[in-house]
């Protein structure tokens, strides 16, 4: 049996990488923004807008940041 091409394993590593960073901090976006909704319920305006600009970073970083400009540029 003939073992794989170390450059492709290498760029399977990398892009492999670059999906689970996506997802967590997409997931962790996601997780936030519903925290900061639960806060604005309670009435802690203050902590809710925090929560969701922070949410909303997570969200640009993982959605635009990493799956946008690092796998579908390394596609392209």
């Amino acid at each position: 049996m003939e073992l794989p091409n170390p450059e492709l394993l290498s760029e399977l590593a990398v892009t492999a990488l670059y999906v689970l960073v996506a997802g967590v901090l997409t997931v962790g976006g996601l997780a936030v923004e519903y925290a900061s909704l639960q806060y604005l319920g309670a009435g802690e305006l203050t902590a809710a807008g925090w929560l969701a600009l922070a949410g909303a970073v997570m969200l640009y970083a993982g959605l635009y940041g990493v799956g946008y400009g690092k796998l579908l540029g390394r596609a392209g």
